[in-house]
């Protein structure tokens, strides 16, 4: 495990070193994005600065990543070592304290030995008793380790190397009360029944309290097994100490029936080993049902709690990439719908937070103080947990009615459009067939009230343009040019005569396609009408152009009009014979007559 995250380490190093080596391109890459939205047009700097915030958020994506899967492997690492080291050097002590009992099985027979070997012995059980919180410890990390392991090569050599440690620390334990009762029997037998009886009921008075029914069992589920583990130990204690209670009571019978001298000290010392005796047997028991109890109540709280992580995580995840939201009322509508059921599955997961947090609470009021920060922890984790998805989820809802309010709103603003087209193309048609007044002041009426008309078309384009943008989607032929929504202009663009198509190719130009069919009639509508404006204007200019030359023609004085002439001659400091060379196309030194008309009218511009 240990070199496989080493391994892992290296290589994240190597990819880390290969992702920075990209560090400088992806400078190179902003200077040169920055460098082009100076010289480009305006559609190609969006389209520039939205790939460069692209390149650069997928940049910082994968830099964090980087930097967390690093963070977590060195972690990794350093929880894997110290489970080594500690499993290790445990391993060492109770290799080299089972080697130690299995030297020292020779029993002397005096009695000052024995005692001095069980005075010994005492010393050695209260290093193993002292090594129990660095066994406690070792075997929660592996727990841990074994948890959060992917591998399954891991996995199994965890288990191995915890199953070793339990059952060598189950040996080395099993080993210290063997000969602890073989050092007390030899002690009887010996002849020293008061050392003997002495010792057995210190041990049943130092244990007792240990039994007591105040002593806290209850807390998470590790905690709970090393408990478990641990009165197991006891009562296989407790069952080898048996076959000592009988001996000494066997040697208590004899030494009050071969006795002449008063025997009844002997009565109350096994009168008290019986009473001390009977009630650690009775806490043993009583132990072990607690315990059975408390793990129970620490698997239900696991299993609550770990069940509600699990689908909070699912539900955040649903909540925080669910995609773009459709712009159709009816798929929108059945979206809010599923959340709605969502939010009502999310008040019954309430309950169930309550009931974990209760039961949470319920362990602390009677926990076992090495658990109180493991328990509180979980509280946290799964309060923690539970407002970070409801605020997803509120979010989430307020997005989804907003869309919904906004959808409704550009139907609304889309219905009365296509009204107001509708108004308009029948205005104008009817118009068109009305005929042109001949007079100039009537006309020039005629084009105001139709310039206020395109005002007010022109004032209705962001509304048309607000209405495609929501339902527009790719072009068949996409171009990245700008809106194919007509948009019109203020002046009379020029009182010439002036062919229309010129200025909307539609046929050349790729359409708006929506999944929406009154949009797409929308477009096609406000195309139509604005063609028909223009057509319009076009018309009265013309009309209005037409009927002031008829008026200038009715007045014409060619002496007038050849004295203006010659000064807008002056006026561009222009000469007749430079004038004349121009219209002398084959340079012969002759124009025709034609040729001379043709020329002073089309100079005649001033």
């Amino acid at each position: 495990t240990l070199l496989l995250l080493v391994l892992s380490l290296f290589r994240n190093f190597v990819f880390a070193t290969e992702v920075n080596s990209h560090r400088d391109q992806i400078i190179e890459l902003d200077k040169t994005g920055t460098h082009l939205k100076y010289f480009s047009q305006k559609q190609d700097v969006v389209l520039i600065k939205n790939l460069l915030i692209s390149v650069q958020s997928r940049w910082e994506k994968v830099v964090q990543r980087l930097v967390e899967r690093g963070r977590a492997l060195d972690d990794a690492r350093k929880r894997a070592k110290q489970f080594h080291e500690a499993w290790h050097k445990l391993m060492e002590w109770l290799e080299e304290s089972e080697k130690s009992l299995d030297s020292d099985l020779e029993i002397a027979n005096d009695p000052d030995k024995i005692k001095m070997q069980l005075a010994q012995h005492k010393e050695f059980q209260k290093s193993l008793g002292a090594k129990h919180s660095v066994y406690d410890t070792t075997n929660r990390t592996g727990r841990s380790l074994k948890e959060k392991t992917t591998l399954a090569d891991d996995n199994l050599k965890l288990d191995d190397m915890l199953s070793e440690l339990r059952d060598k620390w189950d040996t080395i334990c099993g080993k210290s009360v063997e000969r602890q009762n073989k050092l007390e029997e030899a002690l009887l037998f010996s002849g020293q029944f008061t050392d003997a009886l002495q010792a057995l009921i210190d041990w049943l008075y130092k244990i007792e309290p240990q039994l007591a029914e105040d002593q806290p069992v209850h807390g998470d589920i590790d905690l709970v097994m090393n408990l478990i583990d641990n009165h197991k130990v006891f009562q296989k204690e407790l069952g080898k100490r048996t076959s000592s209670v009988q001996a000494l009571k066997r040697s208590a019978r004899e030494l009050i029936e071969g006795s002449r001298d008063d025997s009844s000290w002997v009565k109350v010392q096994m009168q008290e080993l019986s009473t001390r005796w009977e009630t650690v047997c009775a806490l043993s028991v009583s132990k072990q049902t607690r315990l059975e109890q408390a793990l129970r109540q620490a698997e239900e709280f696991h299993s609550v709690v770990h069940v509600l992580l699990e689908w909070l995580a699912e539900a955040e995840q649903a909540l925080r990439f669910h995609g773009i939201l459709p712009d159709d009322e009816e798929a929108l509508r059945t979206l809010i719908e599923q959340h709605r059921e969502f939010m009502k599955k999310l008040e019954e997961k309430k309950a169930e937070l309550n009931k974990a947090t209760g039961m949470g609470e319920a362990i602390l009021a009677i926990c076992h103080p090495d658990s109180i920060t493991t328990i509180k922890h979980w509280i946290t984790i799964i309060r923690a947990r539970f407002e970070e998805v409801l605020a997803w989820a509120k979010q989430h809802q307020q997005r989804l009615a907003g869309a919904l309010a906004g959808l409704i709103a550009n139907q609304e603003l889309l219905e009365a459009l296509l009204s107001w087209l509708q108004w308009a193309e029948t205005t104008l048609t009817e118009k068109d067939k009305e005929v042109i007044p001949q007079e100039i002041e009537e006309v020039k009426a005629l084009i105001a009230e139709h310039q206020t008309f395109m005002e007010e078309m022109t004032r209705k384009q962001p509304d048309v343009d607000k209405v495609t943008k929501t339902y527009k989607r790719k072009a068949l032929e996409p171009s990245p040019v700008q809106s194919h929504i007509p948009v019109l202009d203020k002046g009379r663009a020029g009182r010439k005569r002036s062919p229309t198509p010129g200025i909307y190719p539609s046929a050349a130009q790729a359409q708006i396609e929506t999944k929406n069919p009154r949009v797409n009639l929308l477009v096609s509508k406000w195309q139509q009408v604005w063609l028909l404006a223009l057509e319009r204007r076009r018309k009265l200019n013309d009309a209005l152009d037409r009927l002031e030359e008829l008026r200038e023609f009715a007045n014409f004085d060619f002496d007038i009009w050849r004295k203006k002439y010659m000064r807008w001659m002056n006026h561009k400091k222009s000469r007749v014979m430079d004038f004349f060379r121009r219209i002398d196309k084959d340079q012969d030194g002759k124009i025709t007559r034609q040729e001379f008309i043709d020329g002073i009218l089309s100079s005649s511009k001033f």
